[in-house]
């Protein structure tokens, strides 16, 4: 369909109304992998970047009949990246600071892809180039970093904050900082349907264990 995602609680409270259906462009969803990827490829025709990274993720896991194939994921992932996906940076960061299949590991550039994602607002790269940083011995800009990611709600890095502090790499006004960020910005995302979606995600998790 439009390829636009919403956010767990709001698929909650959807489903909750019997709203199936995408709720951006009414399209019914497919119910078999087949009709699924066929609506991908439809969207990847026409260019959308958030369907050309999603194809690049399919390859990548071997989803949806496809087999999996890493240089076609890279490929896609650098089209979709060059047409504005965030996402489509945060994977080729990925790719290249862990490696993969054909791909050899390169921090340094895996770091770039990072760079430009984070500038963008991708909240998991901002994170990663702290802690990258880290690595580095470079505990200043490590912090800097993760003070952003943790600011605007990532526990992670809240975590990894507090944990520098009791080593004694961040300071306590530092780590004061942070706290307060993270909870300014999960108070700013509370949702009760979004409270509901992690119940049930939670349940469901429980049951397969």
């Amino acid at each position: 369909c439009c390829m636009k995602r919403i956010c767990k609680g709001c698929d909650l409270a959807a489903r909750k109304r019997g709203m199936k259906d995408c709720l951006f462009c009414r399209t019914p969803s497919p119910d078999n992998d087949v009709d699924k990827l066929a609506m991908i490829r439809a969207r990847v025709e026409k260019k959308d970047p958030a369907a050309i990274k999603l194809l690049g993720d399919l390859y990548y896991h071997g989803s949806l009949g496809l087999q999996k194939n890493m240089r076609r994921a890279m490929e896609l992932w650098t089209e979709a990246a060059e047409l504005g996906s965030i996402e489509a940076l945060y994977h080729l960061g990925d790719a290249h600071f862990f490696g993969g299949e054909g791909v050899e590991v390169n921090k340094e550039k895996g770091a770039d892809f990072y760079t430009k994602a984070a500038m963008q607002g991708h909240v998991q790269s901002r994170h990663n180039l702290g802690c990258y940083e880290g690595e580095k011995g470079n505990g200043d800009r490590a912090v800097r970093h993760l003070l952003i990611s943790a600011k605007v709600g990532d526990k992670i890095s809240l975590e990894t904050v507090k944990r520098a502090f009791m080593e004694g790499l961040a300071t306590k006004e530092q780590y004061a900082e942070a706290l307060k960020g993270y909870q300014d910005a999960k108070e700013e995302m509370k949702s009760h349907d979004r409270d509901k979606a992690r119940e049930v995600k939670k349940i469901l998790a429980r049951m397969e264990s």
